[in-house]
């Protein structure tokens, strides 16, 4: 059943303003910083959007942080550190839960994927009497699958419903095809009462039925719709009229 304003896990998200030491040190000078507005989430699914560099991934990294992931993505239960780059954002986080909580969860980060299928592999060379970690995203190594392959057996196997499921840029290796299917397994979770936020550049992630969309720019927070958005405008127009803006894009 699809989660409601009612039962919905993550309800908003604020910033605690009288603790931020300065606007000119990172994270706090990045724009969504700058310009932060109390976010509430949607019950099913939240995008945040916008161009590299508006704060869309460390703002998702504090929030995921500041629920209890693992900087680098993974389950609560993944406890690893290949490099410790995350920023102390989440510190300055207010998160308003819902009174429901996920039976399941995963902050899935394109950047650092990699680094959680090595941990996996670290993980299940231990030789204890339960399950492989392997197992719950489809058996197969995830080295030994292409990397837009592995994404999926991520989401079609590893998340199950009833989640809370925090995902940057998870794009990142699909093709558009896979895009497409991507939206069609957000679907089955979302009818399994599970809800999603998510940065993305890619309208075909971002077309979901009904969702939020979370604009960042140099001026702030706004919300839009599909159709409004640079991401959507841009890729229009290449698809209209491929022509005339690869001359203008040429001449500059």
């Amino acid at each position: 059943m699809k989660l409601t304003r009612d039962t919905q896990y993550i309800r908003g998200l604020s910033l605690k303003e009288d603790r931020i030491p300065s606007y000119n040190s990172f994270p706090f000078c990045l724009p969504v910083m700058k310009h932060f507005s109390e976010l509430m989430f949607h019950p099913n699914v939240t995008y945040i959007i916008g161009e590299n560099g508006m704060g869309k991934s460390t703002l998702l990294e504090g929030i995921a942080i500041a629920l209890g992931f693992n900087p680098e993505g993974g389950t609560m239960n993944f406890n690893f550190s290949s490099y410790d780059s995350h920023s102390d954002l989440h510190e300055y986080l207010r998160i308003v839960k819902g009174v429901e909580r996920a039976k399941d969860s995963f902050f899935f980060r394109a950047e650092t994927f990699y680094n959680v299928a090595s941990n996996i592999e670290e993980m299940d060379r231990e030789p204890l009497p339960v399950p492989k970690v392997i197992d719950s995203f489809g058996g197969k190594s995830l080295h030994e699958q292409s990397h837009g392959e592995s994404f999926f057996a991520a989401f079609t196997e590893r998340f199950r419903g009833n989640g809370l499921y925090i995902l940057d840029e998870p794009e990142a290796a699909l093709s558009p095809l896979r895009q497409l299917s991507m939206l069609a397994r957000i679907n089955e979770l979302v009818q399994q009462g599970s809800q999603f936020i998510i940065s993305t550049h890619s309208p075909i992630v971002m077309a979901y039925p009904d969702a939020k969309i979370i604009e960042l720019s140099e001026s702030g927070m706004t919300e839009s719709r599909l159709e409004d958005t640079g991401h959507y405008k841009l890729m229009k127009q290449f698809i209209d009229d491929r022509e005339r803006l690869l001359v203008h894009l040429f001449k500059e």
